[in-house]
């Protein structure tokens, strides 16, 4: 299998949780927390771990949630290549109610990083032996990293033969695609936001994604539609990709189990619309596990060969 590198530049600690109720001005008592490795490459290399693949993290860590981070990942197996710094790595909060199903997440401010710290992450791109064949980047950028970091950390990785897929929104994407990029997959919102228009119809979605291609500016557009599965847009195909249907325990992940599940497909040679049909599966079973647990493997797979046979 050709090697896969993830890289998150604003880590977490997700911890989960559940109340009967979720009231103003009331002292709430939860269930016990459940705490996993967060952000969005993160949670791309562990997704890739439990769908039976493996990767290369690159991540931040700093202070005592760093090194609970640390520990967090050698438990899953995770293989994984910390950067000191000196700020305190965030945590985020997932509460579900109890009594409608509603879940409440936050999400908190990441440490500044100085041009230093940021920096030696695309030294190391740039020095890795053997090079990567994928580079998978994704999530928000913290305080002190600069908007165009993806796009500098896909030219590095380029210029080393690496395929870049690119999974962040606003102007960090946006830079991201001037330099070039292999595959992105923002959301529809996220789409809207990049394209500037006020697109709803599934075939104008489509032609700004196939304009976005012939520009040079990626070669594969997959846009995710939440349970309407996603549509997959390259120089050959513009196609919409239902997703099998699930019960929906948690939504939290689903995006990062999708990226994992089409790069570790395309790392093991199989074809593009293969690939995405397996991402489309990973981010459907991540829908069917609690809090933050991500995808299994056995319900990617059956949800995949359901898929197959039906198509």
């Amino acid at each position: 299998m050709k090697k896969i590198v993830t890289l998150t530049m604003n880590p977490a600690i997700d911890k989960s949780s559940s109340v009967a109720h979720v009231l103003a001005e009331r002292k709430l008592y939860c269930t016990p927390p459940r705490f996993e490795p967060g952000g969005g490459g993160v949670n791309v290399s562990r997704a890739i771990k439990k769908l039976g693949g493996e990767s290369m993290l690159l991540y931040p860590a700093g202070g005592l949630t760093g090194a609970r981070l640390q520990e967090l990942l050698k438990e899953e197996g995770v293989v994984h290549r910390p950067f000191s710094i000196e700020g305190m790595i965030r945590e985020s909060l997932v509460i579900l109610e109890e009594s409608t199903g509603q879940q409440y997440r936050f999400g908190m401010p990441g440490p500044e990083l100085q041009e230093k710290e940021w920096e030696q992450f695309l030294q190391e791109l740039s020095a890795m032996e053997p090079s990567p064949d994928y580079l998978a980047a994704g999530g928000s950028l913290p305080p002190g990293v600069p908007a165009g970091f993806y796009a500098q950390a896909a030219r590095v990785a380029k210029d080393r033969g690496a395929r870049v897929i690119i999974d962040a929104s606003g102007e960090a994407l946006e830079q991201a695609l001037r330099e070039g990029v292999y595959l992105i997959k923002p959301n529809v919102r996220e789409f809207r936001e990049l394209v500037g228009e006020d697109i709803k119809e599934e075939s104008q979605i489509k032609a700004e994604a196939k304009k976005m291609v012939k520009s040079g500016r990626c070669e594969v557009v997959v846009i995710s539609l939440g349970a309407a599965g996603a549509l997959m847009v390259s120089e050959d195909i513009a196609e919409h990709i239902l997703p099998p249907t699930v019960p929906i325990v948690s939504k939290v992940g689903a995006g990062d189990s999708m990226v994992a599940g089409i790069v570790l497909s395309l790392a093991r040679g199989k074809p593009l619309r293969e690939s995405i049909l397996f991402g489309v599966a990973a981010g459907a079973a991540a829908v069917m596990t609690p809090g933050t647990e991500l995808c299994r493997r056995e319900d990617a797979e059956r949800l995949f060969q359901n898929m197959v046979s039906g198509s």
